[in-house]
């Protein structure tokens, strides 16, 4: 895989900077589930969008636990739901947590090659381009000096492993992660390293560790200039103030001329309530955990059900 085009916009974010509309007070820890921004774009909606007939609508698509099983399954129902969608006129985008380059296979499978795709839980967007070796540009990449998290992390858990984002690369690690949990090139370098540069996104996992223990151990280190999200296990990521799906994707609905009410999201993790709350139709999967659901207009069927599926079917 070689990397991204040259053709990037980067923005660092200083320690006490947050991206507009979003505020949080000095000190305070911002995870996900509090974007500002995205709480005013949902409140601003109509009482019933995002339906059939009202015009090109922006779909954003969670990856894993909402279209791709936890077998790493993506049927055959979603591929061709996707596609009725962007037939009827509509655009269809990956919002993940995931890297870039973990997805665009998942990109490629759903026969996506234009638009836009939010990556890394909203620092990276990039832009499929035909004209670019790699077949994309990166849009918009997002930074930050990830040492201060680091450091008060590593002294909580010194057992723990972490990485940091190569965009388009793969990432630098302390230790190796778990066969199959991060994709691309895996560069095990000392753990000063890690902030040798600014860097998108920094991953956390402590094998030994319960998500609710980790969810509460982030809260209490005060992380003033980051923000976190927890995922399954104990797993964290890590990411420049202010910077979730909600807020990349609000760029991207801004260029492409969408309604603020014309947006669909579907998602099923602690990292998609944030998009959820933004989106006109903000749909939870039926497995997600009640504080997902309770960010959603509404729930659809689970992964095993195919409920991102019914949702898809709904819009065309």
């Amino acid at each position: 895989m070689t990397g991204p085009s040259p053709d990037v916009r980067t923005t660092t974010r200083p320690d006490d900077a947050a991206p507009s509309g979003a505020s949080p007070s000095p000190g305070e820890v911002a995870p996900s589930g509090t974007d500002p921004a995205a709480g005013e774009a949902a409140a601003a909606s109509p009482a019933h969008p995002a339906r059939p007939g009202e015009g090109p609508l922006l779909v954003a698509l969670d990856i894993d636990g909402t279209i791709l099983s936890h077998d790493d399954v993506l049927s055959d129902g979603v591929v061709e739901a996707v596609a009725a969608v962007r037939a009827a006129g509509h655009h269809v985008m990956l919002s993940s947590g995931r890297s870039l380059i973990a997805v665009l296979p998942i990109a490629e499978r759903l026969g996506l090659a234009e638009g836009y795709m939010v990556c890394s839980n909203g620092a990276v967007t990039a832009r499929f381009d035909d004209a670019s070796p790699t077949g994309y540009v990166v849009d918009e990449m997002i930074t930050f000096n990830p040492e201060n998290a680091l450091r008060l992390l590593r002294d909580q858990l010194p057992d723990a492993l972490f990485a940091v984002e190569d965009v388009g690369v793969g990432f630098r690690m302390n230790d190796l992660f778990p066969h199959g949990e991060l994709d691309g090139v895996h560069d095990v370098v000392d753990f000063e390293e890690l902030w040798s540069g600014e860097v998108t996104r920094v991953v956390v996992r402590s094998p030994g560790s319960t998500s609710e223990a980790f969810s509460e151990l982030a809260r209490s280190l005060g992380l003033s200039d980051v923000t976190y999200a927890v995922g399954w296990t104990a797993w964290m990521d890590i990411a420049p103030l202010g910077v979730t799906k909600a807020s990349a994707l609000e760029r991207v609905r801004g260029l492409l001329g969408v309604a603020p009410g014309a947006t669909v999201a579907v998602g099923d993790g602690s990292n998609d309530i944030d998009m959820l709350r933004w989106a006109g139709r903000g749909v939870a999967m039926g497995h997600a955990e009640p504080e997902v659901k309770d960010a959603a207009d509404e729930v659809t069927g689970s992964i095993d059900e195919a409920g991102a599926v019914a949702v898809l079917q709904s819009l065309v």
